[in-house]
């Protein structure tokens, strides 16, 4: 289990120009066991510096993918969609999807074949759908960069919804393999369309409504009260774009149009533990109970498991394992990486666990009764400043060491406070 100490190891990298500061957040069922701690600073637009608060606004990345995940599985408890149906007739650009396996010799042609299968809702939710991201799939990459064009300092006519953006093809025949990609993009995309409503306005009516969240908006985030407290709102970020989450690009932001459920929310910590909360309680307020202990079960098939347990064991896998040990029993719940096995002192299992970017991190653990929230606010180098289209290093060891130490050390918090109750 990683040693350190939040308070010590987070503050040391603040000195040490690591990073700007960090949001922690953590609490159990019954609100007994409450940590809230803001460290460091944040930059005004101005070039003012301010203590970090607690409220301040930060760009949540992946960890949108939870919301937008609550968002469909809603749907499925109102009637309005299924988790293993077929939907193609919501989302018949998903259902003309073929499978690419190659190229011509001469490398212009793209070789594809059917789909064999229908992509179902539970496959986006897992990442076995066959939409992957292009940045780590070659071949889609490829198929990217020859039939697609994409403006260089995009307006408002060039920009894209989510069915114009991922126009890809599919990586694999559904559900037979699993890569991560925008799967929760295309999730929330069917949510509006079988609802009649935005993603974000069905969000602020399902889940932050009922969990008394008010400080939330997807990008861009044009509200003024939000605005003077958005972290990344910087001079480092004129554009408020998350570029310190995501290591220093922010294009997925600047070429996008509507509600993306896979990385467009901007919202407070204390609020994200909230709906954290709610799960690990299941009380009911957003989501039937059922339902959510469904979220805690490994949702993945047969074959899509064997390909997940290989893209955790490859060089990619430091992403894909959210800071599991290599070779840790682990699957995929509905939400998130799901463990399958206790680790002593920390997870426990069905821990559900991701991330945003480079720096946020979630759990629910509810066997130990526990969740939790770590955003570091990371220090863009002048190098990742130059990088516009791809993520750049953000003394990314430092903060991959620091997200360890929110997950293990508040388990050592969480105990100490259990020792003082006791006595």
């Amino acid at each position: 289990m990683a040693e350190g100490d939040i308070e010590t190891d987070f503050q040391a990298a603040i000195d040490a120009g690591k990073i700007n500061g960090a949001i922690i957040c953590a609490t159990d069922t019954d609100g007994r066991f409450v940590y809230k701690k803001a460290l460091g600073e944040r930059t005004l637009l101005s070039g003012e510096k301010r203590p970090q608060q607690l409220d301040d606004v930060l760009f949540l990345a992946s960890a949108t993918k939870l919301m937008a995940t609550i968002a469909a599985l809603q749907c499925v408890d109102d009637g309005l969609l299924s988790l293993t149906g077929d939907l193609s007739s919501i989302a018949p650009e998903l259902a003309a999807k073929q499978i690419i396996t190659g190229f011509s010799e001469d490398g212009e042609t793209p070789l594809h074949e059917p789909q064999t299968r229908p992509i179902t809702l539970e496959m986006l939710l897992t990442h076995s759908s066959g939409v992957t991201y292009y940045f780590i799939e070659p071949l889609i990459s490829r198929w990217r960069e020859k039939f697609t064009s994409r403006p260089q300092d995009p307006d408002e006519n060039s920009k894209m919804l989510v069915e114009e953006l991922y126009n890809y093809p599919l990586s694999f025949q559904p559900g037979s393999g699993w890569m991560y990609g925008p799967g929760l993009d295309w999730a929330g995309r069917i949510v509006e369309r079988v609802t009649g409503k935005t993603l974000g306005e069905r969000m602020h009516e399902r889940i932050f409504g009922p969990l008394g969240i008010t400080d939330a908006q997807f990008y861009p985030v044009t509200r003024e009260d939000l605005r003077s407290r958005l972290v990344d709102l910087n001079p480092n970020d004129p554009e408020a774009q998350g570029r310190a989450v995501l290591g220093g690009g922010g294009d997925m932001n600047k070429i996008t149009k509507g509600d993306f459920g896979g990385h467009g929310l901007f919202m407070t910590a204390p609020d994200y533990v909230k709906v954290l909360h709610s799960l690990l309680a299941n009380d009911g307020k957003i989501l039937k109970p059922a339902t959510v202990n469904d979220m805690f079960e490994h949702h993945l098939s047969p074959e899509a498991t064997t390909s997940h347990q290989a893209a955790v064991a490859s060089p990619m896998g430091v992403f894909f394992r959210v800071g599991t040990e290599p070779g840790s029993k682990v699957g995929h719940g509905l939400g998130g990486l799901l463990t399958l096995e206790d680790v002593d002192g920390w997870y426990g299992e069905r821990t559900l666990t991701w991330g945003g970017g480079l720096t946020f991190a979630w759990f629910i653990d509810r066997k130990n009764d526990l969740c939790g929230v770590g955003a570091v606010q990371a220090s863009l180098p002048i190098e990742a400043l130059k990088q516009t289209s791809r993520p750049s290093p953000i003394h990314g060891e430092v903060i991959n060491a620091l997200k360890q130490t929110f997950r293990h050390d508040i388990y050592r918090k969480r105990a100490e406070w259990k020792k003082e109750q006791a006595a």
